[in-house]
């Protein structure tokens, strides 16, 4: 029985109590119930607050409204007892095997387990990394990289429909620099002031010479910027998605800005903005009004040169997404983004949307990355930052994609090279990969000695009554429940900690219960039963690195 079966025996308790007039009909069922492990075993398997959170609507206290539910969790189906505890807890005792029984479930279960319908019907479109295709991806956004992917992974295993997207800033002053940076390399002059430098800009530029030899040639220099600006820009662009597939992101669509000037999408949105009464000009520029909305200032839509800004292209590329029927627009900033919350929120009511309903935004923090407790700062290519393929090069896929992952996105983290390249128990994702092994290697070793865990008709759920059984087998039944939450807060460290804490949990299981017999001795049902909680124990860690994009080797 999971925290989910129970909430729903507890829900069922609840409305039982309501329809005989224990409770008042005014009394609402949440739509989610809290049950959790209680810090003491003794205190019962599970426990759940419901009784403290519907006493002021039923004009009872907790404890009354614990004592009225508790014979009636208690005469559920695998319910050994529920006791009232404190001011108004409830403390639930599941019959013998029935905690158990939830190996037999997890193991035929398999890819499977760990998926919810909590957010079933939910069409979202997820926005991350999205960095200009000016210089390689940077360690900041190798952040979002294993974020938005951890947390596109999770929204789809509680069910909802997510598309993955990259928006292509090609257009823009920012690409014109990038230009003018590569032909002046070509041409072996000085980078521009405002240019980008680094050794990757002399590599870019000596391959679009390769594409196109006669560019230096060219009797135009506008059109010799144009030759890098579309050539240089595709090349950087085919290496950004390089290393994010190396790095194990995927995405749906790249979205290109320039489509939307080039399709005039930017003329249509100011024209429907117009006629929401929302724009105005002033000074020669054209205006939006977002004031109206809680933005701090009103934001220019068209220079006075007519020029559109940066803020014009968000706002057709989010009405964009919204005509292709997402109905919620989830965007992933890095820190230095955060002023933009108030006018892309103002931008969604000039619409008409609501933005609590079909915006959302997730501000990261910085990422820094040290070895013997200083500070990383010179890239081989890039010259003044730390890029992905430098974090990969130092790390490892796995141990980048697992420390980026575990920590909560609005904390700056320092990532230490010397600790995440040692094998050790002191390295968390060692850590857990190890425990995922050791499992391996128990069930290897059963094979070996001829030992088979059997059919699920011959599991007997009841023999798995040691305390570190129990609670191993609490640990399991948490996941799906930790996935639906990190998918729903947006907070895919918590998987991370998750794992962690089940591979403690399992460790401590290992050493106090002897699941293979020693040489000489037979295996006997406890044998077997423990080979299926070992088996139970794999299959959730495997699939909780699956989540993370981290690999679960079976040897190390």
């Amino acid at each position: 029985m999971t925290p989910a079966d129970l909430a729903a025996v507890i829900s069922d308790g609840v409305h039982t109590a309501i329809r005989s007039g224990h409770l008042s009909a005014e009394v609402p069922v949440p739509e989610e119930i809290r049950v959790e492990r209680p810090r003491h075993r003794h205190h019962g398997d599970y426990s759940t607050n419901v009784a403290l959170r519907l006493a002021p609507a039923a004009g009872l206290s907790a404890r009354a409204v614990a004592e009225v539910l508790a014979p009636l969790v208690s005469a559920a189906d695998g319910i050994a007892k529920a006791e009232v505890a404190g001011p108004g807890f409830l403390n639930i005792t599941l019959e013998s095997g029935v905690l158990g029984a939830l190996a037999r479930d997890i193991v035929p279960a398999g890819d499977a387990y760990g998926r919810t319908d909590r957010l079933g019907g939910v069409r979202l479109n997820l926005e991350f990394v999205s960095a200009n295709p000016t210089g390689p991806v940077h360690i900041g956004g190798a952040r979002w990289a294993v974020v938005g992917d951890v947390l596109a992974r999770l929204l789809e295993a509680a069910g909802a429909d997510v598309a993955r997207e990259y928006y292509f800033n090609d257009a823009g002053v920012q690409i014109d620099r990038f230009a003018r940076s590569l032909l002046a390399a070509a041409q072996g002059s000085l980078v521009p002031r405002d240019g980008y430098g680094g050794a990757y800009i002399e590599e870019i530029a000596a391959a679009v010479v390769r594409r196109r030899p006669g560019v230096l040639e060219l009797p135009d220099s506008e059109a010799a910027l144009a030759v890098f600006r579309a050539e240089g820009t595709a090349l950087m662009f085919d290496e950004i998605k390089a290393s994010l597939a190396a790095f194990g992101t995927r995405f749906d669509v790249f979205f290109n800005e320039k489509d939307l000037h080039d399709r005039g999408d930017l003329d249509a949105v100011v024209a429907r903005l117009r006629e929401g009464g929302h724009v105005f000009e002033e000074a020669g520029a054209l205006w939006l009004r977002t004031t109206e909305f809680g933005d701090d200032k009103d934001r220019v839509l068209a220079k006075s040169d007519g020029s559109w800004t940066y803020f014009t292209a968000d706002c057709a590329y989010y009405l964009n997404k919204r005509s292709r029927g997402f109905e919620r627009v989830v965007i992933m900033l890095g820190a230095d983004h955060a002023g933009y919350v108030g006018r892309m929120r103002a931008m969604a009511a000039c619409f008409g949307d609501d933005p609590d309903t079909h915006l959302e935004i997730l501000i990261g923090q910085l990422v820094n990355l040290v070895r013997d407790g200083e500070p990383v700062r010179m890239s081989k290519r890039a010259g003044t930052v730390v890029t992905l393929d430098d974090l990969v090069e130092a790390v490892g896929v796995d141990a980048a994609r697992y420390a980026l992952a575990r920590a909560s996105a609005d904390a700056v983290i320092d990532l230490d090279i010397d600790l995440l390249t040692r094998q050790s128990n002191d390295n968390p994702v060692h850590y857990v990969q190890y425990a995922h092994t050791r499992l391996c290697a128990v069930q290897r070793k059963a094979r070996e000695a001829g030992i088979d865990k059997g059919v699920p008709q011959d599991f007997d759920p009841s023999l798995l009554t040691h305390p570190r059984e129990a609670a191993l087998l609490g640990m399991l039944a948490e996941f799906p429940q930790v996935v639906a939450g990190a998918a729903t807060l947006r907070e895919p460290h918590r998987v991370a900690h998750y794992l962690e804490a089940l591979a403690a949990t399992y460790h401590r299981f290992y050493d106090a219960c002897r699941v293979l017999p020693r040489t000489g001795e037979d295996a006997d049902d406890r044998t077997r039963a423990r080979l299926w909680l070992t088996e139970a124990s794999r299959v959730v860690l495997r699939n909780g690195l699956r989540l993370l994009g981290v690999s679960a080797p079976e040897r190390m």
